[in-house]
């Protein structure tokens, strides 16, 4: 293998930019991006202008042939986030009374099409 990325890592690297840059548009700061320990990934963990610290699933396709991108996240990566978002809370002491907020970014990037981008707040 070469190290070059595969086409869907490059659409999925491509839908964590586009999703970053609707974020920070929307006037929150960033604090993480793929964030990793070894029980997962984190793709995004922002500031919301209130002070909530949000985490970002970001699912990304190439059409909805198989649904939303959305639809793909379930009961189980639901779970997987929430144990995920205690782990990174613990490792970057944001203080005892914060609020939580768990976000799912949805991009569809059809061939020849404009991307088009959902972002469902308070999703999981």
């Amino acid at each position: 293998m070469d190290g070059s990325p595969t086409a869907t890592q490059a659409l999925g690297r491509y839908g964590e930019d586009l999703a970053a840059e609707h974020l920070l548009a929307a006037g929150m700061v960033l604090l993480a991006r793929n964030w990793r320990c070894p029980q997962g990934e984190i793709d995004l963990v922002a500031r919301d202008v209130d002070g909530t610290v949000v985490f970002v699933e970001v699912k990304t396709r190439a059409g909805t042939g198989f649904g939303e991108p959305a639809e793909a996240v379930g009961r189980l990566k639901a779970r997987r986030l929430r144990m995920l978002a205690c782990r990174w809370l613990l490792e970057n002491r944001q203080g005892a009374a914060v609020d939580l907020r768990f976000d799912v970014v949805g991009i569809v990037r059809g061939r020849g099409q404009a991307p088009r981008l959902t972002h469902l707040r308070d999703a999981l």
